[in-house]
């Protein structure tokens, strides 16, 4: 086959294949003509059917809602028809209290009518009754010979005495009920604290003596010209009084702890032998260190009896050495202890804290232990001492109050003062001097014959009592007690005494006449 005919072949291939796709195009678009002329009618048939359907619906909407206004109007109106009814009913019950308001207005006026009458009755009354009494008045003045400032002073003279003699009467009656129950209450704390802390007391004076096995040995304590004597009494400070007293020696000192300090190297001396500067020196030294832990242990001892822990190791070295520490001959750490232990047990007799109160009791004279070393009083010095080792603020102000230096502001520092007076005037707890009772007694008549209507004063019993001879004119049976009271409250506030003084008022009526 040559290139013509292959050429010819591929044309009429390439007509035929035109030819074919143009007849297939012209069916195809013949069948989508059908197609769309088919879904326009289909589509025209929907339409119209919905429009039918929506024509239905919408007349049945209608419907409902005609019906729906028609059900509103009937509930409308029906409620006009209550609201009109009650509106009339209302405006019916308003005019009835408008007519009853009228009548009761009538009323009051004629009331009002009738007490404005009354009252011009009253006014002219009054008028009469003022002139009546200004009549009466200037009568009464005319037959008493007593104008009106007159007679009321003399009323309100009159009614003062009654009062003033119910007011003694009232007065005397309420402190004996009071005093009755106080006491009674008191004496049952009291009496079961002192009870249950019974102590004996030593009385302690500033000498201590050593008893000596011969009379030889004062002459080897004196030493070669008073070489041992002399260094004995360097190294303890201490007094030594050798005389005739037989087969003793007096060590005389105001420091207690020297004193025991020198008490015990001269008994090691006595005891060992020898006797000369060197071994003096050593023995006292010994007996200084044993004296350190006599003080520990004391102190110790006394914070396990009394049941108070946690103190600062110096504050418990403080309380040892008032064991060697007396006033008015009473030991200073048994006095601390039974303070501690009165103001405890009342403390929880009372509901209020026993710990405390054992601590502050047990504190309350710390003071005495360097008093001689540092200015100030025991209170004060005590102070410093606790605050500076850490003490609670309720400890130091409870022990800062046992003398009426500071004002008590808590149960348990009246109860360390309660305490305090308690064992100091036990008997036998404290000695008094002679000069001091003949004070006491002294400052008591003074205190008594200060009041007027006192005529004399005794006091007796050493200062425990004291009877006052009042002038029966002018202090009569009721005032007496007023001034009874009186001199015991100038007492409490001017003195200070171990236990209580008795007050005893004394008023003689001597009725006289003569026969003639």
């Amino acid at each position: 086959m040559n290139t013509i005919e292959i050429v010819v072949a591929i044309i009429t291939y390439l007509v035929v294949i035109v030819l074919a796709g143009g007849v297939g195009f012209f069916i195809r678009k013949k069948i989508a003509e059908a197609k769309i002329i088919s879904a326009e009618e289909e589509a025209k048939r929907l339409v119209d059917v919905a429009h039918k359907d929506g024509e239905a619906k919408k007349r049945e909407v209608l419907l409902e809602a005609k019906e729906e206004i028609h059900k509103l109007r009937s509930d409308l109106e029906r409620e006009n028809r209550e609201r009109r009814s009650e509106l009339q009913q209302s405006e019916k019950r308003i005019t009835q209290k408008e007519e009853s308001l009228d009548r009761k207005s009538e009323s009051l006026e004629r009331k009002e009518e009738s007490l404005y009458g009354k009252l011009k009755e009253i006014e002219q009354a009054k008028v009469e009754i003022v002139t009546v009494l200004d009549k009466q008045r200037g009568e009464l003045e005319r037959l008493s010979g007593l104008t009106v400032d007159e007679a009321k002073a003399l009323i309100l003279r009159q009614v003062e005495d009654e009062v003033k003699h119910e007011s003694a009467i009232m007065i005397k009656d309420i402190e004996n009920q009071a005093k009755e129950e106080a006491e009674k209450r008191a004496r049952n704390i009291v009496s079961l604290a002192i009870q249950r802390t019974a102590a004996d007391h030593v009385a302690e004076t500033t000498v201590s003596v050593v008893n000596l096995p011969n009379d030889e040995m004062k002459g080897r304590i004196i030493g070669r010209e008073g070489r041992n004597i002399r260094a004995l009494e360097t190294l303890t400070g201490i007094d030594l009084i050798i005389d005739d007293t037989p087969e003793a020696v007096i060590l005389s000192g105001f420091d207690p702890i020297r004193r025991e300090i020198a008490r015990i190297a001269l008994e090691k001396l006595i005891s060992d032998g020898r006797i000369h500067p060197a071994r003096i020196e050593e023995m006292v030294e010994k007996a200084r260190k044993e004296v350190d832990t006599i003080i520990r242990d004391e102190g110790e001892q006394a914070t396990f009896e009394t049941n108070v822990h946690g103190l600062h190791p110096e504050i418990i070295k403080l309380l040892g050495r008032l064991r060697f520490r007396t006033s008015y001959g009473q030991n200073v750490l048994k006095h601390s202890i039974e303070v501690a232990h009165l103001a405890g047990i009342m403390a929880s007799e009372l509901g209020s804290d026993p710990r405390l109160a054992r601590r502050a009791g047990l504190l309350h004279d710390i003071g005495k232990a360097i008093d001689h070393e540092v200015e100030g009083t025991h209170i004060e010095i005590g102070m410093d001492l606790l605050k500076k080792y850490k003490e609670s603020p309720d400890v130091i102000h409870a022990m800062s109050c046992h003398h009426g230096d500071y004002e008590a502001e808590s149960v348990e520092a009246v109860l360390i003062a309660a305490a305090d007076a308690v064992s100091a005037a036990r008997p036998g707890a404290r000695r008094e001097t002679l000069e001091t009772y003949i004070k006491r007694l002294q400052k008591l008549e003074e205190i008594a014959n200060a009041f007027d209507g006192v005529e004399k004063s005794f006091a007796i019993q050493a200062g425990r009592e004291v009877r006052i001879m009042v002038k029966p004119d002018v202090v009569n049976d009721v005032t007496s007690f007023k001034l009874a009271r009186d001199i015991v409250k100038r007492i409490e506030s001017e003195l200070e005494y171990p236990g209580q003084i008795k007050v005893t008022v004394i008023r003689e009526t001597r009725a006289v006449e003569y026969a003639k």
